[in-house]
């Protein structure tokens, strides 16, 4: 009996330690809740991390009322709706909207699981704060922005697809992807997907403005997909942006543009296929970044660029003239190995990663 006894006490010390080391190594573990839109499994790096002063973290609408939009309508309810200081739109299918509509500040506008689609017209980010954008393809936007930031601080526009029809129609039959102007601060463009387009992305626009724009227009660039591409992926003037880890795939004409004294720090990008020029600090605006009324191209003075990690420029021509004292940013980032950037991006950009 003692043996017997003996016999069953190990037997069930053996399945408490089973159970035990099953439960450390988490083969029992309850699987962690599903994230919220608010949190993202790719989380906010960059200058819309850095914050405003005092205002901290760019978190859009997290916290505030919901709203579910299938048409326009709904969806110009939930702008002016003022029954909450914050507010989650997600969108679902395709909307055609009327007119561009204006996101008011601490708004998260995000597209459901396979994402929102947005037609006809674009987005305003004008005068406002505290804006994430997610999950969205914005497509076929005629003589105008995908997405025009302007006036605004901390806005955070992340895991969304740009597409229309290059390259036919010259420069101005389409306007930029995401256009970032008017004395913009703390953005971050973060694992989207631009494609297909003639210019992407344009930061500060106009001479009359530099003393708006001077100080200001600090922009993190991080895990793009630029593919088929023309120019500006992004082209900069009188600001500082941040451009790593991007992965750029027949980009045509002219990648990254810093003019009219603005800096860039270019870090760890990957260059594919067909491609001019990768970077360039020289002035001259090339015919094909100019408008139709100017096929010659247009003159400014030259803006500055500093190279941090090693790059993979490919085939690709450089064209430094002048190099900055933009070396460092006032913000913690994790750069993915040169190595291992272009697989990264191709399987994290645009929509559908995120689990909303």
């Amino acid at each position: 009996m003692v043996s017997v006894l003996h016999g069953l006490l190990r037997e069930m010390n053996l399945l408490s330690a089973f159970l035990l080391s099953s439960f450390a190594l988490g083969s029992f573990a309850v699987p962690p809740p599903r994230p919220k839109a608010s949190q993202a499994l790719f989380g906010l790096v960059g200058y819309a991390k850095t914050g405003q002063g005092s205002f901290g973290d760019t978190t859009g609408g997290q916290g505030g009322k919901v709203f579910d939009v299938t048409n326009d309508q709904e969806l110009q309810h939930a702008i002016k709706d003022k029954s909450s200081q914050k507010k989650i739109i997600y969108i679902h299918g395709t909307v055609a909207l009327s007119k561009r509509f204006n996101i008011p500040s601490h708004t998260s506008v995000i597209g459901t699981s396979t994402g929102g689609i947005l037609t006809s017209n674009g987005i305003n980010v004008k005068n406002v704060t505290n804006v994430i954008i997610q999950n969205l393809k914005i497509s076929r936007i005629l003589d105008n922005d995908g997405i025009t930031i302007q006036n605004s601080t901390r806005v955070w526009i992340d895991h969304n697809e740009f597409e229309s029809d290059c390259c036919t129609g010259g420069p101005d039959k389409y306007d930029g992807q995401i256009d970032v102007v008017r004395g913009t601060d703390f953005v971050t463009v973060s694992w989207n997907y631009f494609h297909d387009h003639w210019k992407s992305s344009l930061v500060g626009n106009k001479d009359s403005l530099r003393q708006v724009d001077d100080g200001h227009l600090r922009v993190t660039y991080h895990h793009n997909y630029w593919k088929n591409e023309a120019t500006r992926g992004p082209a900069g003037r009188f600001g500082h942006q941040h451009i790593y880890n991007n992965l750029y795939e027949d980009f045509l004409y002219q990648a990254i543009h810093s003019r009219s004294d603005n800096q860039v720090l270019v870090e760890a990008n990957v260059f594919r296929g067909k491609c001019a020029e990768a970077l360039s600090t020289y002035g001259l605006v090339i015919p094909m970044d100019s408008p139709n009324t100017k096929p010659e191209g247009d003159d400014e003075i030259d803006g500055f660029a500093n190279l941090g990690a090693e790059n993979d420029f490919g085939s690709c021509k450089v064209n430094i003239t002048k190099k900055g004292h933009f070396t460092s940013v006032p913000y913690q980032y994790s750069l993915t190995p040169l190595s291992e950037v272009e697989q990264a991006v191709r399987q994290g950009a645009g929509i559908g990663k995120l689990r909303i």
